[in-house]
């Protein structure tokens, strides 16, 4: 296992890459980053506003900024 030393030894970019990998590999497997009783209620409810309504809300470009 490699350890705080060694990717503070890695320069910005590449630790930047490595985080990036590292979440990458995380999300490759969705079951793997559990949800609780509460997150997917509220995912649920998320989900059945956008169906009753789809162009509720704003678009990603206006919300970013």
């Amino acid at each position: 296992m490699i350890g705080k030393a060694d990717i503070l030894r890695l320069s910005v970019s590449e630790r930047i890459q490595l985080a990036q990998d590292i979440w990458d590999s995380i999300v490759e497997v969705p079951d793997s980053v559990p949800l609780t009783d509460e997150q997917k209620a509220q995912l649920d409810r998320r989900l059945d506003a956008y169906h009753r309504d789809p162009n509720a809300g704003s678009p990603w470009s206006v919300v970013r900024k």
